[in-house]
């Protein structure tokens, strides 16, 4: 009987879950998303790799999938070197992996999505991912100094899934220059890279030749008058001038609700500087204009088909980078709750107009959450907000309460 279905696109974050079932001869399926008529309907975030299992298990997030996959393996000795054969390997296999795919990937991501013009560029932004990417690589680079392996003393999911992550990076952003300064890094890359497990899927990867950089697109220049044409000529002219143009870009639907009185930015300086219950939400509350700007209630719609903790966090913090054209229109925050394998997320974020569709569908998995609209004159939708903005009290689902474990501020 099959032990599943693996949904993949061609991204180096579906290397590591490809190799295990390969090299492992697991009895998996592998199918390209791209090409299934079945993916959609059973995934809505539409996001690789996705694990559909026995007993209509749906599984999403890379690293849950590898850990999955990593359990089918029946070898107990390659299973020990791949997952860890005690509590504290397991934990370090389990914290290399989380940091690579969380604070690794999505700075690399950023700014690759930045330099391609995917997101709107900014210069600053990007540069300051590249701090981050540095220090990152330092952080590896310390360890891999004295150690072959980033984990334990083999290779181990945190090996595969780290260098699967970077590989993105590698094939991408960071040029020769980029590696020659991260020696350590490289080498344990190389390793890993030509390990017979992920030797398969390694085997077409290639390192950038040259960084990827930004190139601003081209303004076009003002045609100078030009003199009468013959008739003939003017023809021709009427007919190219039938031909379709392309679209001037749209502005943001909210920015024709025009410049409000209640100034974002200055509030969210507020929220970031001041400690937020003795100070900033008093100041929010005496400033806040519920005429130009509506509050709403967001949660997750696909709370059962959430795992660990941190997955879930990694979930809030692509849905907000996937925001990035709304961000200058709205602020807010989302929580996760719970524990693992038992959590949920919610939170409340406050949007320009009063309606929250034009805020959100700028992002693709936006349909993935749903929104109820809340009253400031009522005392329990203050609260609601006062506590998901100070994260400081648990969350009551259905009666019970629930600690806030993680989360995520859109500012």
């Amino acid at each position: 009987m099959s032990q599943g279905t693996l949904y993949i696109n061609k991204s180096p974050r579906n290397f590591t879950a490809e190799a295990l079932i390969s090299h492992f001869k697991l009895d998996v399926k592998i199918a390209d998303l791209e090409q299934s008529s079945e993916f959609a309907p059973l995934f809505p975030l539409k996001q690789a790799p996705a694990f559909l299992g026995p007993k209509g298990l749906k599984l999403t997030e890379a690293l849950a999938i590898q850990f999955y996959l990593a359990n089918l393996i029946t070898d107990d000795k390659e299973k020990a070197h791949l997952l860890g054969s005690d509590i504290i390997e397991q934990s370090q296999i389990l914290r290399w992996a989380s940091f690579a795919n969380s604070d690794v990937m999505y700075n690399i991501a950023r700014s690759y999505l930045s330099i391609k013009g995917l997101i709107p560029y900014n210069k600053k932004e990007v540069d300051g991912c590249y701090v981050k990417i540095d220090n990152f690589a330092a952080i590896f680079d310390a360890r891999l100094r004295d150690y072959t392996y980033v984990a334990t003393e083999n290779i181990s999911l945190g090996d595969i899934h780290a260098a699967s992550s970077w590989a993105f990076g590698l094939a991408t952003i960071l040029g020769p220059e980029w590696r020659a300064k991260h020696p350590h890094l490289m080498r344990w890359f190389n390793t890993v890279a030509a390990s017979p497990i992920v030797k398969a899927p390694f085997a077409e990867f290639k390192l950038a030749e040259k960084a990827l950089t930004y190139v601003p697109q081209k303004k076009q220049k003002a045609e100078k008058p030009k003199a009468d044409k013959p008739k003939a000529e003017k023809k021709k002219d009427e007919a190219k001038s039938e031909e379709p143009r392309p679209e001037k870009k749209e502005k943001h639907p909210l920015e024709a609700l025009g410049k409000p009185t209640f100034v974002l930015d200055d509030w969210k300086r507020k929220y970031s500087n001041e400690d937020t219950r003795p100070v900033a939400l008093p100041w929010f509350w005496e400033h806040y204009n519920p005429e130009e700007y509506s509050i709403w209630k967001v949660g997750y719609k696909y709370n059962d088909e959430l795992t660990l903790t941190f997955m879930s966090n990694n979930l809030i913090g692509g849905f907000f980078a996937r925001l990035s054209a709304s961000t200058k229109y709205m602020f807010g925050s989302l929580v996760v709750y719970g524990e693992n394998n038992n959590n949920g997320i919610v939170g409340a974020v406050m949007i320009r107009g009063q309606e929250f569709a034009p805020a959100f569908n700028v992002a693709p998995d936006w349909e993935s959450y749903e929104y109820v609209k809340l009253d400031a004159t009522k005392e329990e939708d203050k609260e609601f907000l006062n506590n998901m903005w100070a994260w400081d009290k648990p969350v009551v689902v259905d009666g019970e309460s629930k600690e806030i474990v993680d989360g995520k501020v859109l500012k």
